[in-house]
């Protein structure tokens, strides 16, 4: 059976983590590869991909198949493209000049769309942190306003049920003894 391009699982239960490889189709997922390509972490957002382009493109071009999953990250990093790019140029359909300024233009579009993506994931972040605190702040205005409003209506209840007093009466001294200053 012929070689494939695939992915093996590492990492914890809900932190998953894989290996890109080129192994026999034969072997289970998580046994014996040819070689490893590089890395692909879905937990980050935008996922995180870090394999050896040159070596990926070596492989796809020896015929060795990808998996789905597989094939859509290579596509997604341009391994596929380039090597659609390098077909046309082997059936003198376009020059290597030409196919590199191809590339070279998808790659930087690809970038900027991924800059982008990350911009506005960092963005809608912070605003997302800035209406928490501005609730935040107003439901603070809010409680603080109905506990004033608390107090308010306390001290007026407490004035009104407090007796008024008289003034008191000058201290009456008894017959014979002198105020003590």
């Amino acid at each position: 059976m012929p070689a494939k391009i695939r992915l093996t699982r590492h990492g914890k239960k809900d932190k998953v983590f894989f290996h890109l490889v080129v192994a026999d189709g034969r072997a289970p997922r998580d046994g014996k590869f040819i070689e490893k390509l590089g890395t692909y972490n879905p937990g980050t957002n935008p996922a995180t991909v870090d394999f050896d382009f040159e070596r990926a493109l070596y492989w796809i071009q020896r015929g060795v198949q990808p998996t789905d999953t597989a094939k859509s990250i290579l596509s997604h990093k341009g391994v596929m493209y380039k090597d659609h790019l390098l077909r046309g140029v082997a059936k003198k359909a376009l020059t290597l000049e030409q196919a590199e300024a191809k590339f070279s233009k998808w790659l930087a579009d690809k970038t900027a769309k991924n800059e982008n993506k990350v911009s506005s994931l960092s963005d809608s972040k912070q605003a997302a942190y800035r209406k928490a605190v501005e609730t935040e702040a107003a439901a603070k205005e809010a409680r603080a306003a109905k506990i004033a409003a608390k107090i308010a209506a306390a001290t007026a209840a407490a004035v009104v049920e407090a007796p008024v007093t008289e003034a008191p009466a000058a201290e009456v001294q008894p017959e014979g003894e002198t105020p003590q200053a």
